[in-house]
């Protein structure tokens, strides 16, 4: 009977479950007529049917003790090895393997060197059994009783831990004393292994203390590993953050720290806390981009080309955008720009900063800022603190895998600050050129070089940026669209582009110009272009339903401003702002909001009383002291406009400015507050196509303000033919668009007297000056600023 992975030696008793056919029928004919089996190792265990090639020569004749059915078909046999033996020839035989065997006789003369293996060898055995709690000491004290050498080699062969081939290689040996040599050579290696096990427990034990022991198993192996010399060859994890670290461009200091943390990190046991700590550290300072870089694509027309194609307009951000590319042409490093585009919401700040990535061939990152309050945000979190992770700037420089990025930092105005500090002040050391090659973060804890990335930031208004911000970054103001302007984006990307997402295809919905002119002017009242493109994609979803309302799904629509109406509904706004007639106490102003310009129409009104001045309409108080400014000036000047000297103590004059939920605030009202003042006490209208803005002082004079673009752009669009503005405002001029500044009429102002002189109608051959001085003069302005003191 063929045997799979054990090996029977004489006098071994041992049970066998044998389930192939063949050697239950041997087994079961053995038994039968009460014979002798031959018992011989397969070579190969996975073969099910071996050949007599497969089968070893020596094997071991043995007795069948009992057999026993399982319910599964296999029996459970218990044999007793009886003498070796060998095949001489293989007999045929239909049922089972059959063969010729020749039994070895294992009788030797006891000479004195075979007594000295025997004791050698029962010594040795003793001293194996007792460190081995598998064998039992009734088999050693039975070996120990035994006096033949050969029976008990062969007992103390079957409890040896012997790998099959060598269990074969001393059955198939013929002299006894060489058997006996390899069995006190396993021994000897047995007891050397046990030793060794022994060794490493106990240096595994001091090491661990109570919450160790989970991992108990894994020190061992670690041990073994040291012990046979492979912890220097083998990829472990510590190897492969080693091999990082080595192939890692990065500075010296970067690099020792990396190190020096891979050391600790060895040393310290794999379920302690402080381990993730380490190891998160050094992922950190391996994945930042230290040297690694994007090459940028310096060819100006290219780049030129690609800002013109993604954005209309926005020269001013463009121009610079070129110029910063120029100068790297001619120079190997420059300090990275910090622009910062501020400008009402819409207005394509973002995504410009998406076009320089773009146009300069460089990975962009982008991080939104709105709402952040805590300065660990930006400068991240100390390791000491649980679960402490490297600021967003650091976070966004490993995302990006580069060290020159186009960096956005959105919405730096709407930070804000709380007890956890300031990141505005964090941010003083990013947007630094001076300062950033050595940026610090608290996570990482080593300076990191932020020179070369291009930062930009984005923001509504520049009243929310500290002004220590501001003075580290390049404002570069970006005004609202004009109408014509707001046409050529709206024909050129936001209508092919909803077009698309609404599953038209091109040339399904033709939009005329009057159609998007109509959805400009009374649709959407705004600096950018968010809303208009939110009425395109209604005007298609309309469309869409009409089309299959209809099952006309090859129809073609064409859209005039007339159906726009009908698709969109009533009009929200009304386009034109400008009065339609001229109105006594009633003056349009201008004024500028986070969303661009806006036309503000300022009303007075008066009624008998005892000179109280009343002002509504939800003003500030910088307002309000305008106001007051304001009618100061008209009183100085009530014999000159032909006034009462004591008109203001009969009348109660009220002030209202219209929309009165919205806040509003500012000195830029001023003159138009005037105008109101000496329309209703002169009882004379104010032109309705003229709009002014200025702030007034108490001698008349005429001062400059701010957001002159965003406000003629709203005199534009509410049909405003005539503006005044202050002289001083003259260089604001050509920041504003030829087409705007031919539109419309644009006079120059120093004093309110030219303001009144051009704003009041009056009827023919009257002038707004009627009174002559008493020394015969004509009100100059001399004279006038000399009564204005008096």
């Amino acid at each position: 009977m063929p045997l799979r992975d054990i090996v029977i030696f004489p006098h071994m008793v041992a049970p066998l479950v044998v389930g192939r056919k063949k050697s239950i029928l041997a087994l079961e004919d053995a038994m039968e007529k009460r014979t002798e089996i031959l018992l011989v190792t397969q070579k190969d265990s996975a073969v099910d049917d071996p050949e007599e090639e497969g089968i070893y020569e020596y094997g071991t004749l043995a007795s069948v003790m009992q057999l026993l059915r399982l319910p599964d078909g296999t029996i459970k046999a218990l044999v007793e090895g009886k003498k070796r033996a060998k095949i001489v020839s293989y007999v045929p035989h239909d049922s089972f393997l059959q063969a010729e065997v020749q039994e070895l006789d294992d009788q030797v003369e006891k000479t004195g060197e075979l007594i000295a293996y025997e004791r050698e060898l029962r010594k040795f055995f003793e001293e194996f059994a007792s460190g081995n709690k598998k064998i039992a000491k009734e088999v050693v004290k039975s070996v120990s009783t035994i006096e033949d050498p050969v029976k008990m080699l062969d007992i103390i062969c079957s409890h040896l831990p012997l790998k099959t081939d060598e269990k074969q290689e001393i059955l198939e040996c013929d002299d006894v004393i060489t058997r006996i040599e390899k069995v006190l050579e396993v021994i000897h290696r047995e007891i050397e292994l046990a030793e060794l096990e022994k060794s490493i427990n106990a240096k595994v034990k001091m090491r661990m203390g109570k919450t160790q022991r989970n991992y108990y198993l894994g020190e061992k192996v670690r041990e073994i590993q040291t012990e046979m010399g492979q912890n220097e060859d083998g990829l472990d994890e510590m190897g492969e953050l080693e091999e990082q670290i080595n192939k890692k461009k990065m500075p010296q200091l970067a690099r020792d720290k990396a190190i020096k943390e891979l050391k600790k990190l060895k040393n310290m046991p794999p379920m302690s806390a402080e381990t993730t700590v380490v190891r998160n550290y050094i992922d950190c300072i391996v994945n930042l981009p230290w040297q690694k870089k994007s090459k940028s694509q310096l060819d100006i027309a290219k780049a030129e080309q690609i800002l013109d194609e993604d954005h209309y307009g926005l020269e001013k951000t463009k121009e610079r955008i070129l110029e910063y590319l120029a100068v790297q042409t001619q120079v190997k490093k420059i300090k990275g720009p910090i622009l910062c585009l501020v400008g009402p919401p819409g207005v394509g700040k973002t995504s410009i900063c998406r076009s320089i990535a773009r146009a300069m061939g460089r990975k962009f990152a982008r991080l939104s800022l709105g709402g952040v309050r805590d300065e660990a945000e930006i400068r991240g979190h100390r390791r000491t603190y649980i679960g402490a992770m490297p600021g967003k700037i650091i976070q966004s420089m490993q995302k990006v895998n580069v060290a020159n990025p186009v960096f956005c930092l959105d919405e730096v105005d709407k930070m804000s600050m709380d007890f956890r500090g300031d990141p505005s002040s964090a941010l003083l050391e990013v947007l630094d050129p001076e300062q950033n090659s050595a940026f610090n973060d608290h996570y990482l804890d080593i300076d990191y070089d932020l020179s070369e990335v291009f930062f930009i930031t984005t923001a509504n208004n520049l009243h929310g940026i500290p002004v220590p911000l501001q003075d580290r970054m390049e404002i570069i103001q970006i005004r609202g669209y004009t109408e014509q302007e707001k046409l050529k984006i709206a024909e050129g990307y936001l209508v092919p582009k909803q077009l698309e997402a609404n599953g038209f295809a091109k040339g399904d919905i033709m939009l005329t110009d009057g159609a998007i002119l109509e959805v400009i002017r009374r649709y959407t009242r705004e600096a950018g272009v968010r809303n208009l493109e939110r009425n395109i994609a209604s005007l298609c979803r309309k469309i869409a339903r009409d089309r299959l309302k209809k099952n006309e799904m090859a129809k073609k629509y064409r859209v005039s401003a007339q159906s726009a109406v009908k698709f969109l509904g009533t009009p929200k706004y009304r386009y034109g702002l400008a009065e339609e007639q001229d109105e006594i106490g009633l003056t349009t102003g201008l004024a500028w909001t986070e969303v661009g310009g806006e036309l503000l129409q300022i009303e007075a009104t008066l009624m008998p009383g005892s000179g109280k001045l009343t002002i509504t309409g939800k003003l500030g108080d910088v307002m309000q002291e305008s106001a007051q400014a304001a009618l100061s000036y008209v009183r100085s000047r009530a014999d000159l406009l032909g006034l009462e000297s004591n008109f203001y103590q009969k009348l109660d004059i009220h002030v209202h400015v219209p929309e009165g939920a919205i806040p509003k605030d500012g000195p830029s009202a001023g003159i138009t507050i005037a105008t109101t003042l000496a329309s209703a006490l002169l009882r004379a209208p104010v032109r309705h196509e003229l709009a002014m803005t200025g702030e007034i002082t108490l001698r008349g004079r005429i001062l400059p303000i701010g957001g002159l673009t965003e406000k003629l752009l709203a005199a534009k669009r509410g049909n405003i033919t005539h503006v005044l503005i202050p002289k001083d405002n003259e260089r604001d001029l050509a920041d504003v668009p030829l087409k705007i500044r031919k539109s419309l009429t644009i006079k120059l102002v120093e004093h309110m007297d030219e303001v009144l002189e051009h704003a009041i109608v009056l009827k023919e051959g009257e002038a707004v000056f009627k009174a002559v001085a008493s020394n015969g003069l004509t009100p100059n302005r001399e004279v006038l600023g000399h009564n204005s003191a008096h």
